[in-house]
């Protein structure tokens, strides 16, 4: 393919219209779910023909984001919908080929924006699966049973356990850097090294040996578990599962019923979004978002249980989730993102104050769990994020998290009603960060007096003055400078470089230690941005470019 070519077909994709991340089983094109009692089947099995975008056959098992999409869709329901559920186990319905990993079609033709923004939801995936092993005792299981290249193999990474079947040909690789002259983009060797701790220098090997390892060879070097012989795979898989299901904390909700993530239909224009909590406003012109997250409208109900879906807690972060993943894939231009709320904080308090009361209960954790992985996905989101403290918000306990997420924010003072927010012990801990840390002990990094301060202010409200004093704002204005010093700041952000912005935001964000999620948000994604845009990977000569048509890589040997 010509470097022309690959230029008009990542145009092509680009201009093929937005993408929504909503689906459910029944409209899955490339994966089966199938509950078992304890056990649930996720089997990929990928329709060649089925891409999401025109130009490329999904073949191998490979994947591009509508695979993704259905992934993530299937581990949240697994969550919620299946509370008995103990252990899931990730297949093949494809013999010879467990998964090849990303279409390498997909990503030749693919802008660099399409690329990262793949990268990025590919990583947040995996981390969701990993999230539902540690908090909510779904243990996964690859059952690779058939060769796992690339995020293939990245797939069974991120499981709790994989069985690699012993037929003589099937093998793990990590063939990028050999082969198209990238990086594993998707934590692979991040989860090599830290995750299942095998050695750096058998890493490198890996990394760099386009065939793989097989068998015996991989166990002993612990890219996977256990070797098994064609004819005891799969009864070894299922006793595999059934010991993880009865182990699991999940064993004691058999039978009990889960709660439906029923379809949500938000209104889409060119010049706003809007769910029922959620909505978006695009300014086109000033490349920017107004998100106003709006509390709830009643009291709580008696139990977490009987609103269902339609809890004000999990509907808000439904559609929040959604949102953000709409505006990163789909207005990649609206670089500013403006974060509002707008409700009453005594009765989102009263909504945080139920889910603490069903502390115990699984759907009260899930949750939790739920709202901590979408305001973690706005900290690795490539756009600037202020938030807007006026009269009539409700940021509040869990809400300020919101605020805390954000790059900066500006609180309106003496006014009357005030301006108030409201700190919860919710903002101490129960939403960590990729780094492990909470955003207050993020925010106030190496300064721990200041943050020791803030717990003298729980469950009170914080008008404006006192939360610039606590360094919980960036900045207190009065009503006469208020909406200009806002504009100005939107229009100053506005008109810097978006990448040099990208850049420092990632830096800014995650102070503090550094774990197996930000070392794959922050450095490995950081890498696999500037390979992917670098001639030796995407020029007319590289290697994504000329794979497959039998022409070698032409490579700039010079180390920068």
């Amino acid at each position: 393919m010509s470097a022309t070519q690959t230029t008009e077909a990542a145009q092509a994709q680009d201009e093929a219209g937005p993408v929504s991340f909503r689906t459910e089983p029944a409209r899955y094109r490339h994966w089966r779910l199938e509950i078992d009692g304890e056990v649930a089947w996720l089997v990929l099995d990928v329709d060649p023909g089925a891409g999401l975008r025109p130009g490329y056959e999904l073949k191998l098992n490979s994947y591009d984001l509508g695979v993704d999409i259905e992934f993530y869709d299937a581990v949240q329901r697994l969550r919620f919908e299946h509370p008995g559920v103990g252990a899931v186990v990730i297949t093949s319905g494809n013999d010879k080929a467990f998964c090849a990993g990303a279409n390498i079609r997909m990503l030749a033709t693919s802008s660099h924006a399409w690329k990262v923004n793949f990268c990025k939801f590919t990583n947040e995936t995996r981390c969701g699966v990993e999230d539902a092993s540690a908090n909510s005792g779904q243990r996964y299981i690859a059952a690779v049973n058939g060769t796992a290249s690339g995020g293939g193999y990245e797939i069974a990474l991120a499981c709790d356990q994989i069985l690699l079947v012993d037929d003589g040909s099937a093998a793990l690789s990590l063939p990028e850097a050999p082969l198209l002259g990238v990086l594993p983009g998707t934590g692979g060797l991040t989860r090599l090294t830290d995750k299942r701790k095998v050695r750096r220098d058998r890493a490198d090997v890996v990394a760099t040996k386009a065939e793989g390892i097989r068998g015996r060879a991989a166990v002993d070097w612990g890219l996977a578990d256990e070797a098994v012989g064609k004819s005891r795979f799969g009864e070894t898989v299922a006793q595999r599962a059934r010991e993880a299901a009865a182990a699991s904390p999940r064993a004691a909700r058999a039978g009990q019923p889960g709660v439906t993530l029923a379809p949500l239909d938000p209104s889409i224009t060119p010049d706003a979004i809007s769910y029922r909590y959620v909505r978006a406003d695009l300014d086109r012109r000033a490349r920017l978002v107004t998100i106003t997250v709006h509390g709830p409208p009643d009291d709580p109900p008696d139990g977490v249980h009987r609103a269902g879906a339609g809890f004000w807690p999990l509907a808000m972060t439904r559609e929040l989730d959604d949102l953000v993943l709409w505006l990163r894939t789909n207005e990649p231009e609206l670089g500013t993102w403006v974060l509002r709320t707008r409700g009453d904080i005594d009765r989102v308090l009263a909504h945080e104050r139920r889910l603490a009361e069903a502390d115990d209960d699984w759907l009260a954790a899930e949750i939790r769990h739920y709202f901590k992985r979408t305001v973690k996905r706005l900290d690795v989101t490539g756009r600037s994020l202020v938030a807007v403290i006026e009269p009539g918000s409700c940021f509040a306990g869990m809400l300020l998290e919101l605020a805390l997420a954000c790059d900066r924010q500006y609180m309106l003072e003496d006014t009357d009603p005030a301006a108030q927010i409201v700190l919860t012990s919710v903002n101490f801990g129960t939403f960590p960060m990729a780094n492990g840390l909470s955003r207050l002990a993020t925010r106030f990094y190496g300064h721990d007096d200041d943050a020791e301060r803030l717990a003298a202010r729980l469950d009170r409200p914080i008008e404006a003055a006192e939360a610039a004093d606590l360094g919980l704002v960036t900045a207190a204005l009065d009503d006469i400078d208020f909406e200009d010093e806002v504009r100005i700041v939107l229009e100053e952000r506005c008109s810097l470089s978006p990448d040099a912005l990208t850049g420092l935001e990632a830096n800014c964000r995650f102070a503090g230690p550094e774990t197996l999620e930000t070392k794959i948000f922050g450095r490995l994604t950081a890498w696999q941005n500037w390979i992917f845009s670098r001639p030796n990977a995407a020029g007319p000569d590289g290697a994504l470019t000329r794979y497959g048509t039998g022409r070698k890589a032409v490579f700039d040997w010079k180390r920068v």
